[in-house]
């Protein structure tokens, strides 16, 4: 069963940073698909960067550049190190799994795709 916990949230001012982590069991975490999505109050659920299983990555335009999103296959961990943040980052943030191998294109950023998410951790951007 694929289990994933969140960590990291918190409350920042604008221009600061965080590093969200991901902590993911039940499954081969080392080969398959994941990313962080968010979703924001009366918004639908966004993707802000995923990792294929071929150690590509894919980030969203409005973080590209100051997001990086990593993982430890040996803590079976995946991070998103967010610099620079704006305001309008604020979000609930979710570690995602596709529970499955990756490759190309697919399924990127498109939260419908992944069948397994966590509970969430809150970041707050004040300006």
């Amino acid at each position: 069963q694929v289990q994933l916990v969140e960590s990291g949230g918190g409350s920042v001012q604008a221009g600061g940073s965080l590093r969200l982590s991901c902590v993911a069991s039940g499954y081969t975490f080392s080969t398959y698909c994941m990313g962080w999505f968010r979703q924001a109050p009366g918004k639908e659920r966004e993707g802000v960067a995923t990792l294929a299983s071929d150690g590509s990555t894919t980030y969203a335009d409005s973080v590209k550049g100051r997001f990086t999103i990593s993982k430890d296959n040996g803590l079976n961990t995946l991070d998103l190190q967010m610099n620079r943040l704006k305001p309008e980052d604020t979000a609930t943030y979710y570690c995602e799994s596709l529970g499955r191998y990756c490759s190309g294109a697919y399924p990127g950023l498109l939260h419908d795709a992944y069948p397994y998410w966590g509970q969430g951790t809150q970041v707050t951007v004040s300006s």
